[in-house]
């Protein structure tokens, strides 16, 4: 039993990366303080680390999902919410794509539009845009150290500052029943919270899955996007929190 349980934390991690105790305990049946016993021995093992209430993986151990795995996660729903993105572009305009699975999907079906720019640090989405023809910028940047699919650092942020944006179209790994936007990666925080600084419209893409959870970082409150893109009606899952224009189908 102790194995299963061990196994059904770490694949439970696989796809979230963070979570709480309480969260696991939720979700896999089982008391907090079983959940406690057994990430003490995932952490005496080295597979997790505890911190800020919760548990991560280590991603050394390679249990951190690959791009190409996370693109397949909840993959219609992204493609849903790309189609409606796309909505808010015109001819001409500039934009950031943030290196999320969320934004990568965007980034297929903008070889409609004439004449836009786009600055991304997502070294998949990078690929995809110069397939499809399209005036491209890389933010530059080292890789990062915790998730190979994007580029960060100081380096990164500045090209960004180089630019001013119609619109940014960002994603993140939770949202709390509170509003508060949070990731796994804080140096993708980092990279997110310079194209905000320098784009005229922020939206953020939010399938429902990323709700009522949080990760170590915070980034912003989800009243600080201009427009909300989900896979459903998520106006009413917040407390005391009226979320911004919401776009969902």
């Amino acid at each position: 039993m102790k194995d299963i349980n061990q196994k059904a934390i770490l694949d439970f991690l696989e796809e979230n990366h963070y979570a709480q105790i309480t969260e696991i305990s939720q979700k896999l049946y089982v008391s907090p303080s079983t959940v406690r016993r057994t990430l003490n021995e995932l952490q005496a093992k080295g597979l997790v680390t505890r911190k800020h209430g919760g548990v991560q993986l280590n991603n050394e151990n390679n249990y951190f999902p690959s791009f190409t795995f996370r693109t397949h996660q909840n993959s219609i729903e992204k493609k849903k919410m790309a189609l409606l993105a796309i909505n808010l572009i015109h001819d001409g305009d500039v934009i950031f794509l943030d290196g999320s699975t969320s934004t990568f999907f965007i980034a297929e079906y903008l070889k409609t539009f004439k004449n836009i720019v786009v600055i991304t640090n997502g070294i998949d989405t990078l690929s995809v845009l110069s397939k499809c023809g399209i005036t491209a910028f890389s933010t530059g940047g080292m890789i990062s150290p915790t998730n190979n699919s994007v580029l960060v650092g100081h380096n990164a942020s500045e090209s960004i500052k180089c630019f001013h944006a119609n619109v940014s179209f960002l994603s993140a790994q939770s949202v709390d029943k509170y509003g508060t936007v949070y990731d796994c990666f804080n140096e993708e925080n980092a990279i997110r919270s310079v194209m905000m600084e320098n784009s005229s419209k922020k939206v953020i893409l939010l399938d429902d899955s990323k709700l009522n959870k949080t990760s170590p970082y915070r980034l912003c409150s989800i009243k600080d996007f201009d427009v909300v893109i989900s896979n459903s009606d998520i106006g009413d899952k917040f407390e005391n929190v009226t979320i911004p224009r919401l776009i969902y189908k």
